[in-house]
């Protein structure tokens, strides 16, 4: 206990009731932000969701979702917190799951450990849950508080939210190119445009995604691994998407000879019962069959597929006709753009291939969302504006 005149400062409690409530809910509801982006690309089917339990001004819990989507933030942070749960706030991203699955409701656990309050930050577009948690926790007594730093919480929920509302995953386009939009030599040279600091923040992209996806193009050319090689980053290897629609990558390929380690999903064209399709299963890979389309797959069935599929978050990385093909079907939800400093001409490849562009009111437009200097390069991000019309 402080003493009148003493030096002392006053205990945890004291200095909770003296602080700005609305400051200490939003100082731990960004604490458990920051625990929901460290889920992000591990946590598919799942959200990736973080949950703060405060008893009397001090964090008892902590936790995130846990890889592969179970247990649930909250239940970790339960069992983190134990008795000290009762009478405490839980900060929890995500409205709690009110209904049974691989696991018991999120709500019972929040109503049997004693919580008291419970502050969210956006709700659950799950037709399952959708309001229906929160008024359980209220039904039970438990005060509930909602909209709390809603926008950055929905900025990270962003993949789960399309899955749930459009059947697919969200879809950043990454591309590296020169100051002019080139990404490699009239003679194919394309190995490396942008310098080591700016690569390595690739591979941490990959790693905040549930899977990375190319073209058979960018196969044939680059025989890329499509993994995240910064070591202890992710606990779980990407997802591998290759669109081939004829099943043209070579069975020696890095992709199909780790197939077995690393899961490698093929969209090829439907209905065309290649001999090669026993080949990639024995190595291992997941083929899904998608309607054909003039340009190879459609695109928006493959999309479609690989949300029922359980993928929340899907990073595309080349090449200029799978980029061009996603943009001109209104696909693709967020760019990330490296320019490395330099200007290759007009007889280099372009990032992006034609696609029918006829007027200015029909191109994909974006709006800035920020930029960042990495050494000599410099990566711009962009988020898409629904109202744009696409290439029809």
């Amino acid at each position: 206990m402080a003493v009148a005149g003493s030096d002392q400062p006053p205990p945890a409690a004291a200095r909770a009731r003296q602080a700005d409530p609305a400051l200490v809910d939003t100082q731990h509801m960004l604490s458990a932000l920051a625990l929901a982006r460290r889920g992000l690309g591990s946590t598919w089917p799942n959200p990736s969701v973080g949950c703060v339990i405060v008893r009397d001004g001090r964090v008892v819990g902590r936790g995130t979702t846990a890889p592969g989507g179970r247990p649930h933030a909250e239940v970790v942070a339960l069992a983190m917190a134990g008795d000290q749960a009762k009478a405490a706030t839980a900060y929890v991203t995500l409205e709690p799951c009110c209904h049974f699955g691989a696991s018991p409701p999120c709500t019972d656990a929040l109503i049997g450990a004693g919580i008291s309050r419970v502050v969210v930050a956006a709700t659950d577009p799950d037709d399952r849950v959708n309001g229906r948690g929160l008024e359980q926790l209220r039904t039970a007594g438990i005060a509930v508080e909602t909209g709390l730093l809603q926008a950055d919480a929905l900025d990270t929920l962003i993949g789960f939210d399309r899955r749930i509302r459009l059947g697919r995953p969200m879809l950043t386009l990454k591309l590296a190119s020169t100051l002019d939009g080139r990404i490699a030599t009239h003679g194919g040279e394309s190995q490396w445009i942008t310098e080591t600091p700016a690569r390595r923040l690739g591979h941490a992209m990959r790693g905040r995604h549930d899977a990375v996806m190319v073209g058979v193009g960018t196969v044939l050319a680059d025989n890329p691994d499509l993994t995240c090689r910064i070591p202890g980053f992710r606990p779980t290897p990407n997802v591998r998407v290759i669109t081939d629609s004829h099943l043209r990558t070579s069975l020696t390929s890095r992709l199909l000879t780790t197939a077995a380690t690393v899961p490698t999903w093929f969209l090829l064209r439907e209905g065309t019962n290649l001999a090669r399709e026993d080949a990639f299963v024995d190595l291992g890979a997941k083929l899904i069959k998608i309607p054909g389309s003039s340009v190879g797959v459609d695109l928006t069935a493959a999309m479609t597929a690989l949300g029922s599929a359980g993928l929340t978050r899907v990073l595309v990385e080349g090449g200029a006709k799978l980029a061009a093909a996603l943009l001109r079907a209104d696909l693709v939800d967020r760019i990330a753009w490296f320019h490395a400093p330099a200007v290759m001409g007009g007889d280099g490849w372009p990032a992006v291939q034609a696609f029918g562009i006829q007027a200015l009111d029909r191109m994909p437009r974006f709006r800035r969302d920020c930029i960042t200097v990495i050494g000599n390069d410099m990566l711009s991000e962009y988020a898409r504006q629904p109202s744009c019309s696409p290439a029809s």
